[in-house]
């Protein structure tokens, strides 16, 4: 059985990575390791498993080309009306509140944040398939 353990992303900054994902996220670090021509962050939420692993490559001065194949990657939330609000006064890039709906059943309420690299994040009311 395989299971999920960190979803990775490139990022130029590591300082001002780390402290977006701790202060719009709460991440914290859970290793971190260095290497002559890149280092490896990884941080988690205390309360799951998961890791999200910034790799900052030393030599790296432009932004990444994100593409067009990463979709994004997605935190849930207790109340995403807070959070909405949190991230506005906070100055975080952050979308209007949507609910994508599947004929009359709501899926999801949420919004996408935008960290300092440019990858979106979801941010999910907590509930239903996302409890």
């Amino acid at each position: 059985m395989a299971k999920p353990v960190h979803s990775m992303i490139r990022v130029r900054d590591e300082a001002r990575s780390r402290d977006y994902y701790s202060r719009a996220f709460g991440l914290e670090p859970a290793d971190r390791f260095d290497f002559p021509d890149f280092t490896l962050l990884y941080l988690r939420d205390p309360a799951s498993p998961f890791e999200l692993e910034l790799t900052v490559n030393k030599d790296r001065s432009e932004p990444y080309d994100l593409g067009d194949g990463y979709g994004h990657i997605a935190f849930v939330v207790d109340d995403v009306e807070a959070e909405h609000a949190r991230f506005t006064r906070e100055g975080f890039p952050a979308t209007d509140l949507k609910t994508l709906k599947h004929g009359d059943t709501p899926l999801a309420t949420f919004f996408f944040a935008t960290d300092p690299d440019g990858y979106k994040i979801e941010v999910i009311q907590k509930g239903g398939r996302f409890a």
